[in-house]
């Protein structure tokens, strides 16, 4: 099939990733394309130029000296991302079907919901947030025009005063992310921001007697200046934005990853990406992560609370590698995602064709 792939305009599709949607469209563009579809990728500019990447235009815009007057106006920012969207739309709603045989949404943006129904093509798109206002607006002028894809049945369950949608569980691939040695040290992988809370992991690590690496790109220097630098030591040590041949050794090294959401995670790929190592997952139970951390893999902890995640980290540890890798190959995999996605398409292409 000629698949349109939409992601996000904030972020390129490139390594290092900044975040899990990004690394999410990396894998759906590169394993669909290993299937031998043809993948068109319409992303942020400066995305991996290995991907069939037309960058959305994001363009400059400053307002003028009057309508900065208007005190109600929308930042700038979202302007921008709004007319790279419309016009990636328009531009699809004219010459879309010429050019592909489905349009697959992984982006956040509620433009490619809202006017799906002026493209004359089968549209899916994936939920990969709870409910938010933006989305749910869209859905309201999309007259069924999408078929969605939740990327956990915690997902799903949250939106399904909106709209219904079938689970397709992310996957990962488990070539890639290889078995591991194990080691000494716990493993903390994300963006550094509150909602993520890796200073709480740090601090379950030390109270579980085990040293900690945390790795990420410092998203919000406040938080991280205010929780996490006073952390910083022999036992709790931030290594940065590392690529994802680095990050995959060094989780692969850990004795145990720790997984601290203060957010209802909506599936919790860097779980998913740790099994795959072979190294399990001590978390807190919010979202999806306790469909992903399943009993022999892991131990789940009280949200929010410290003592209680330390405890699990304990316990996590004793878990047999082999084990946690078994389920991440039979369970998180990517083949098994593709394979779902290939069966979304073509219902959604029957429909359409009918």
């Amino acid at each position: 099939m000629r698949v349109c792939l939409i992601a996000s305009s904030r972020f390129p599709i490139r390594e290092p990733f900044h975040g899990g949607l990004e690394a999410h469209t990396a894998t759906l563009a590169e394993h669909l394309g290993r299937r031998g579809h043809e993948v068109s990728v319409f992303a942020a500019p400066g995305s991996d130029p290995r991907f069939d990447v037309s960058d959305l235009a994001v363009r400059p815009f400053e307002p003028s000296a009057a309508a900065r007057q208007d005190v109600g106006a929308t930042p700038d920012e979202w302007m921008r991302e709004h007319h790279a969207y419309l016009s990636l739309m328009l531009e699809l709603s004219r010459t879309g079907p010429q050019r592909f045989d489905v349009i697959h949404n992984n982006s956040l943006h509620h433009l490619p919901i809202a006017m799906a129904g002026m493209v004359d093509l089968p549209v899916v798109s994936t939920l990969h947030t709870p409910p938010v206002p933006w989305l749910e607006s869209a859905l309201q002028v999309s007259r069924g025009d999408t078929r969605f894809v939740a990327v956990s049945r915690h997902t799903a369950d949250a939106w399904q005063h909106a709209v219904t949608a079938e689970v397709v569980l992310n996957g990962i691939d488990t070539d890639r992310w290889r078995a591991g040695p194990g080691g000494d040290r716990a493993v903390w992988s994300g963006r550094m921001v509150p909602e993520k809370a890796p200073h709480l992991a740090a601090l379950a690590a030390l109270r579980a007697g085990i040293p900690i690496d945390l790795a990420g790109p410092c998203m919000d220097q406040a938080y991280f200046d205010r929780e996490v630098r006073p952390l910083l030591g022999p036992g709790v040590r931030h290594l940065g934005h590392l690529g994802s041949d680095a990050l995959i050794d060094l989780v692969g090294r850990a004795a145990v990853a720790v997984v601290s959401p203060m957010w209802d995670e909506p599936y919790g790929l860097v779980a998913a990406e740790a099994m795959a190592c072979g190294t399990p997952v001590a978390a807190f139970d919010r979202g999806a992560l306790g469909e992903i951390v399943v009993p022999g893999t892991g131990a789940l902890a009280r949200p929010g609370d410290v003592d209680s995640l330390a405890t699990a980290i304990v316990l996590a540890r004793a878990a047999d590698r082999r084990v946690v890798r078994r389920h991440a190959v039979a369970d998180l995999g990517v083949g098994r995602m593709i394979s779902a996605y290939e069966d979304v398409y073509a219902r959604a292409r029957q429909v359409v064709a009918a």
